[in-house]
């Protein structure tokens, strides 16, 4: 442990990654928000394959999904300093937990890939994971009879309010709303998606006026009108992740609003990239999409800093690369900084030391 990361100003966050239990899978980082220089600060081994985290509200608490056959949700106390304690351990019901999300409903839901399932838990005073409250299973299929021959719920992302959970399933190509019942999860209301979208990650406007998918079949992003209250979607834009002459094999990943709310971000996997829209203030569309190198092969996940960086967490070449965002146009040029980091395929940003 750096014995100066408590009086560091650097940003901290964690990273998940594909790892043997036995190797380090979660690390603790940090990046200076003036030049945007990483390190790594601890790593913390013991789980397989910790590919998703989530952050506890209280910023004590962190969240993990074991990305196996056997998928477990783990959770660990948070010392001071940022070093993980293992608090518990529950079994997800199925294989290949991808996505754990925390809601302000003290609710953690998490989603089995392969298996289908949506789950969700109650942490007790201490942040650790409850026996399960509610698990349902997606069923159906798609037209890609490669990737849509069953469901395949991909994120869950609770709203503000704690009252509902956005699933996206690539399998089903539908957006599962449910709502949230004493910690139980209650099917409200299905949105269909075109035939072969693949919905993966979900995001919501600050504005909550809007929200916005990314589908990683068809390499899309939807617009959605958000109605908070009822807890629905109203999709109103499909709008092209990649630019037109791109004919090679790609897959889109993840999605994010700038904090302003003027710029919507999107990682594409295959066209090594993030792409940049602008956000119409009156209607939430998306115009002048802009493309950006993402520094490396395989961009699954990054994040956006409060102090005007991007991460881009790039899972097939082994490194996280910083870039400037231009606080005007939204642009990203790179630091010239790198992070090298077997697999990363997360990154969830940590404010306990602020």
């Amino acid at each position: 442990m750096d014995s100066n990361v408590k009086n560091s100003q650097d940003w901290l966050f964690y990273i998940g990654s594909y790892s043997p239990a036995d190797k380090p899978g979660i690390h603790l980082a940090g990046v200076n928000p003036e030049s945007g220089e990483m390190k790594l600060i601890s790593s913390t081994s013991g789980i397989e394959n910790p590919s998703f985290l989530a952050l506890h509200q209280d910023g004590r608490t962190l969240y993990a999904v074991t990305e196996t056959d056997e998928g477990e949700a783990v959770s660990y106390r948070i010392s001071p300093e940022g070093q993980l304690k293992e608090l518990s351990r529950e079994n997800t019901g199925g294989e290949h937990p991808c996505h754990i999300a925390y809601s302000p409903a003290n609710v953690l839901v998490t989603v089995n890939y392969t298996g289908g399932q949506v789950s969700s838990y109650l942490p007790d005073a201490e942040g650790a994971i409850g026996k399960t409250a509610s698990r349902i299973q997606h069923t159906g299929s798609g037209p890609n009879p490669r990737r849509q021959e069953k469901a395949h719920p991909h994120s869950a992302i609770p709203d503000r309010q704690g009252k509902y959970v956005y699933v996206s399933d690539l399998g089903l190509d539908r957006i599962v709303i449910y709502r949230l019942e004493e910690g139980r999860l209650v099917i409200h209301k299905e949105v269909s998606l075109p035939p072969g979208a693949g919905p993966r990650h979900f995001v919501i406007h600050p504005s909550e006026k809007w929200a916005y998918g990314i589908n990683e079949l068809n390499n899309t992003v939807t617009l959605y009108a958000y109605h908070g209250q009822e807890g629905d979607l109203t999709p109103l834009q499909h709008i092209s992740a990649l630019p037109e002459h791109i004919n090679r094999e790609c897959t889109a990943a993840d999605i994010h609003v700038s904090l302003c709310g003027r710029f919507l971000y999107g990682s594409n996997r295959g066209f090594d990239s993030i792409v940049r829209f602008r956000i119409d203030s009156a209607t939430g569309e998306l115009s002048e999409p802009e493309w950006f190198r993402s520094g490396g092969a395989g961009p699954r996940n990054f994040a956006l800093t409060p102090n005007g960086l991007l991460l881009a967490a790039n899972q097939d070449s082994d490194v996280i690369v910083s870039f400037f965002v231009d606080p005007e146009t939204g642009a990203l040029s790179e630091t010239g900084f790198t992070l090298p980091v077997p697999k990363p395929v997360c990154i969830a940003g940590w404010e306990g030391l602020r």
